[in-house]
């Protein structure tokens, strides 16, 4: 049964963190913008918290076990903020006051280094923090996986399943062996804080052993950044000029992690019960994929 907004909030409320100052009153705001989970704004006892409610949610392989401790490591690197309560369904941390930035933030030259130096700490430093058993986000598979998806689910876009799978098989040839590192790989715009001082990765819905070339497309591709901005972006990262090999195999990765944001809508097209346009969604980031899909088949 599908939770009323009334309920939510009531559900927040309700946590038992807050019983240790029960007297002190409990207000709770629905925030905008996740596409994924419910996340509320709590003020108590003159704190400010994040409430994030979810599921696991087995089709788009997010476990809430893996999160939370991607989220412990995450602050243990100073990342991320701290986790301070965690029940069924539910996961507490420390509010971070600042500006939830927007694509062309991450554009700016002056992001892009703070940028790049979270994603090296996320990379080399959280699986220092992390227990033994946390999952691996490979995007190859994960997209073989939603083509299973939508096929069970008898999909609108059932006829276009057997080309993105040959795409799939192409893209992930030419990427070959990679290095593995601790990825975030949901690198959206919103999950990225600006405090003033400093900037806070949040959001660990997706995280897992991956190659760090997913993050920077991901970031690359989610961002709208232009080729100049891309291979700054690789240069900064890995500290040498971008090869032609380098390029190819950014590209290619640049294209799967479009596809992937596809065919993440399209599976939510049918199990979300959020309230938001994923069909427009799909739309958009399809477009964006066969663009990027035919110039990659051009280098």
């Amino acid at each position: 049964m599908m939770m009323t907004h009334k309920k939510r909030h009531k559900t927040v409320e309700k946590l038992t963190c807050w019983q240790k100052n029960r007297l002190s009153p409990i207000r709770s705001e629905a925030m905008e913008g996740g596409i994924t989970n419910r996340n509320f704004r709590v003020e108590h006892a003159n704190e400010l918290f994040f409430v994030r409610l979810g599921e696991d949610i087995p089709e788009h392989g997010v476990y809430r076990f893996n999160e939370l401790a991607a989220s412990r490591a995450a602050f243990s690197c100073g990342i991320s903020p701290e986790v301070v309560h965690v029940e069924s369904g539910a996961l507490v941390m420390l509010f971070i006051e600042g500006k939830t930035l927007v694509s062309e933030n991450l554009r700016e030259q002056s992001t892009i280094q703070k940028v790049v130096s979270l994603l090296k700490k996320c990379h080399l430093e959280m699986p220092q923090h992390l227990p033994g058993s946390t999952l691996i986000f490979w995007v190859f598979q994960v997209l073989r996986g939603y083509a299973k998806t939508l096929r069970e689910g008898k999909s609108r876009m059932i006829p276009e399943l057997s080309r993105f799978m040959e795409i799939n098989r192409q893209l992930e040839k030419t990427i070959g062996a990679v290095e593995i590192r601790f990825g975030h790989n949901d690198l959206l715009a919103g999950n990225f804080i600006d405090d003033g001082r400093r900037l806070w990765l949040i959001d660990w819905d997706y995280a897992g052993f991956n190659s760090p070339l997913f993050d920077l497309a991901n970031l690359a591709s989610n961002n709208e950044f232009d080729e100049i901005l891309e291979k700054q972006l690789l240069k900064m990262y890995f500290e040498e000029a971008v090869s032609p090999d380098l390029w190819k195999r950014y590209f290619a990765m640049k294209c799967a992690s479009l596809l992937r944001e596809a065919m993440w809508s399209m599976v939510s097209e049918i199990h979300s019960k959020l309230n938001f346009d994923y069909v427009q969604y799909t739309s958009e980031n399809l477009d964006r994929f066969e663009k990027t899909y035919s110039n990659f088949n051009i280098l």
